[in-house]
């Protein structure tokens, strides 16, 4: 009989974590936030977010925000859950940090936020008093075998437990396998936001928000 464990990602987690951030980032589109901003090949793509998710700056790529699913012994899946408040602030000074570790220019930098600018169109801003739900994915290997729907019962009970009174999570307009997934975790429709130039850069209309009473 198959076993399923959620536990804590810890150091021999970072190359599921760093898929899971940049699957959820791109959803049903080809690219997200990394591969546009960043316009690196997937390989050194991926090396930065490796970096990114053990950066000094507790944002909400960092190791230590992330759950890991476990079947059968292997680590199938992953999300990230922590408060709104100071996230943004968080996840900015990440990248920046990881940036200048990774022997960015000031040049490439500022390329990088020219690029990365698009998400601005679409950005909503959040209650600062709610717990977020973020970078939810699941190896297609293990696809179907409830694996996301566990994290996301875990990571809302903690954020209950916490005392926070609501949750929320982001996706792209379009995601309808997660719509479906956060649906039938409890979440239901907040906000959306769309622009003809977002969806020029992604692919996807705009950002759709989802939340929930804890």
């Amino acid at each position: 009989m198959a076993t399923m464990l959620i536990r804590a990602a810890g150091p021999s987690d970072i190359d599921l974590v760093a898929d899971t951030i940049l699957a959820a980032q791109r959803g049903q589109q080809p690219r997200g936030y990394f591969d546009i901003a960043l316009d690196l090949d997937a390989a050194q793509c991926l090396a930065f977010v490796r970096r990114l998710t053990t950066a000094d700056v507790r944002s909400w790529w960092r190791l230590s925000h992330f759950w890991v699913a476990e079947h059968d012994g292997v680590a199938a899946a992953a999300l990230c859950a922590l408060p709104v408040a100071g996230s943004m602030a968080n996840a900015r000074q990440a990248v920046q940090d990881t940036m200048t570790a990774a022997g960015f220019t000031d040049q490439m930098q500022a390329a990088v936020a020219q690029r990365g600018a698009y998400v601005r169109q679409c950005w909503m801003d959040s209650d600062e008093s709610a717990w977020m739900i973020e970078h939810v994915a699941t190896r297609p290997s293990h696809r179907g075998l409830g694996l996301a729907a566990r994290l996301l019962d875990h990571a809302l009970a903690q954020g209950r437990d916490l005392g926070f009174p609501r949750a929320q999570i982001t996706f792209y307009i379009g995601n309808d396998a997660a719509e479906r997934s956060y649906a039938r975790a409890g979440f239901s429709f907040a906000e959306e936001k769309r622009h003809p130039d977002f969806a020029a850069v992604t692919g996807a209309a705009g950002f759709r928000r989802f939340a929930m009473a804890l």
